[in-house]
Formats: structure tokens, C-alpha cells, sequence
């Protein structure tokens, strides 16, 4: 399923995701707050050994770009945490937010929302997010994920939210 693009009440724009997961809040919580567990599926452009990734309360963060000509870094804090329910940083200028919900025995609900300035952001960035989504999945459910999913998914972005 396609994420979902919403006007926020001051007028940024909320790119949302949400995935039904077999798996605990627990397992799910450190797929994504664990630097062992992002570096498996979270942004593949990231330098996880040298980025700063401590999600504690009001944690500063950094976001280091790896390869040798990629000196780009970014920088966030925690803004909000509830462990294993809520995760909120911003990243630059964008927030990202992290809901997790049981349901049922064992299961959970994750609600993603990537939160940003611009509208033409929602094409650029959704099937970056979807594409990792389904990498988080892969990885909850042991198994290798599809990096050639993202190409497609930018066709469907492009008409759903362009």
C-alpha cells in the first residue's frame, strides 16, 4: 500500500506510512532505534559507524554520508520518546516520526510520518521510504529484500501524489 500525503495544521506537508508487522513492539522498536539493526535496512546512504544515532531523550543526532566524496551531514534531536510506542527526531528541517501499536498477540502497527516543507519533497522522498518500509519488513522476517522495488515505486509516487 501507497503512503499517504496530508496537509499539517501549519502548512508542511506529512508523508504517512503504515505497516502490520507479525512481530512485537519490542523487536519492531529496536529495528529502529538499534544502529545494528537501521544499518540492515534504514537510509543505505548513511555512515552508520560514523553517525551519532542515540535515540534518548533530547538526544542530539548526526547523520553522516558515506563514500569518499560525500562529506554531506545533517543533524536532528530527539524531540519525543516512549519506548516501545514513540520516536520523534527531526533530521534537518524534516521530522520523522515513529508509532508503534500492539495488535494482538505479538503484533504491531507502525505508523511512519516523514514531515517536510515542500509538496515536490513527497514524490522525491516516498519511494525512498516505502522501498526501506519493505526492507524493515524483510529484515523482521528474516529474509533479503528487493533494492529493485524502489525504481517501480517512483512511477506510482509520481502519479499518486505528483
Amino acid at each position: 500500500m501507497l503512503g499517504t500525503l496530508d496537509v499539517t495544521s501549519d502548512g508542511r506537508f506529512a508523508l504517512r506510512f503504515e505497516r502490520r508487522f507479525a512481530h512485537s513492539q519490542a523487536k519492531v522498536w529496536r529495528a529502529i532505534t538499534e544502529t545494528d539493526q537501521l544499518r540492515a535496512w534504514f537510509v543505505e546512504i548513511l555512515d552508520y559507524d560514523r553517525s551519532c544515532l542515540d535515540f534518548t531523550e533530547a538526544a542530539k543526532l548526526t547523520f553522516v554520508s558515506k563514500g569518499e566524496g560525500q562529506a554531506a551531514t545533517g543533524y536532528g534531536e530527539v524531540i519525543r520518546i516512549n519506548p516501545p510506542h514513540l520516536l520523534e527526531y527531526t533530521w534537518d528541517a524534516e521530522t520523522l516520526r515513529w508509532e508503534l501499536e500492539a495488535v494482538g498477540e505479538g503484533a504491531c502497527l507502525l505508523v511512519f510520518t516523514n514531515i517536510f516543507d515542500d509538496r515536490p519533497s513527497a514524490v522525491a522522498v516516498a519511494p525512498g521510504w516505502h522501498a526501506g518500509l519493505d526492507s524493515l519488513t524483510a529484515l523482521l522476517n528474516g529474509r533479503q529484500s528487493d533494492h529493485s522495488a524502489w525504481e517501480h515505486l517512483q512511477d506510482d509516487y509520481a502519479r499518486a501524489l505528483g
